[in-house]
């Protein structure tokens, strides 16, 4: 793991939580036990960042009481430095999940409002010092749509980033039942996106965020295109548009991906998932494993490999974080799914 001190190639912000998972495969109204994990979009791709070896930092507010400091801990045992994390309010962000199969959709129930988090106001962060030595910023789309201070606090970050030349990245991140204080995602995000750097996105969301219309007949290839085009016109400092696709046939899930870097186009073959353990997560995942490209410098086309790799891998683990290594990424590249036990 890296060091938990010194300098940070990736701080993150965002809102951490506590998911509470339904146990088995019981629904809400069955269920009589739950299991919980932490969770967090940033926190996840912190997770596996620092798993692979880039030094990261995370920062967020959780109340001071024994779950979040128990989930604080959780972190800094996989190596994301936490020394910025601020203290107060009464409440940790929590969410329910319903397990899905292949009848039936995962469900989601937000238990957000009035959260420590939401709670955060401009000038309680001293960003300076929470970004002082570090290459990149990230964050996504669930960290400004929990209230309207948490989104002026988004923009109180993304200011300083800018200021100091560090690198922004982005995920578009859209959640439609979390978006209730008043705005839209549409009026909100534009502003916030104006100058990242490197982008994380989905078709649906660039349609909520911008009005970006793909053709629906066309391969994923093409409206990866076409909406790529109408993002770099928004965006203007984008150099790096990645996103994942899934598409499920009988009982495979197949996931692609595909990335658009300084202009050109890169595409996955991607994999066919026989089996899922738990699919939340796995976009942080792809995002972690897409960052981890490029701040190692790796071809572009290796990049996108690594990346989605990584969020494949991430559907045969439990929880939101991908408790994964290095080793394990690149031997799943070369062998694919394997049944093997290893001893």
């Amino acid at each position: 793991m890296p060091p938990l001190n010194g300098p940070v190639q990736l701080t993150a912000f965002g809102e951490f939580m506590m998911r509470l998972h339904s146990a088995g495969s019981q629904r809400f109204l069955q269920t009589q036990e739950y299991k919980a994990y932490y969770a967090g979009a940033e926190a996840n791709a912190c997770v596996l960042l620092s798993r692979l070896g880039i030094p990261t930092r995370y920062i967020t507010r959780v109340p001071d009481n024994d779950i979040a400091l128990a989930g604080i801990q959780q972190l800094q045992s996989h190596g994301v430095a936490t020394g910025h994390v601020i203290y107060g309010g009464e409440k940790l962000g929590l969410y329910f999940t319903e397990p899905g199969n292949h009848l039936r959709p995962t469900r989601v129930i937000y238990d957000r409002a009035g959260s420590s988090y939401a709670e955060l106001q401009p000038g309680m962060i001293d960003w300076k010092k929470a970004l002082h030595n570090t290459a990149y910023f990230h964050w996504s789309g669930v960290a400004a749509a929990v209230s309207q201070s948490a989104a002026d606090v988004c923009a109180e970050a993304l200011a300083v980033a800018k200021e100091n030349g560090v690198i922004i990245s982005a995920d578009f991140n859209y959640r439609s039942t979390l978006w209730r204080y008043g705005k839209k995602a549409s009026d909100i995000m534009p502003a916030l996106l104006q100058y990242s750097e490197v982008v994380v996105a989905d078709l649906d969301a660039a349609a909520i965020y911008y009005g970006i219309k793909t053709a629906e007949g066309a391969s994923l290839e093409d409206r990866f295109k076409q909406c790529s085009d109408a993002l770099r016109k928004r965006l203007p400092a984008m150099r790096t548009l990645a996103m994942s696709f899934r598409k499920t046939e009988g009982l495979m899930h197949d996931y692609s991906g595909a990335m658009m870097h300084q202009g050109q186009y890169y595409f996955t073959a991607g994999y066919r998932l026989p089996f899922i353990t738990d699919q939340i997560g796995t976009g942080d995942a792809f995002t972690a494993g897409l960052l981890y490209g490029l701040m190692n410098d790796l071809p572009p086309q290796a990049v996108i490999e690594f990346a989605m790799a990584c969020g494949a891998l991430k559907q045969s683990v439990q929880g939101d974080w991908a408790i994964i290594n290095k080793q394990e990424v690149e031997q799943f590249m070369q062998q694919g799914a394997s049944g093997r036990i290893i001893r």
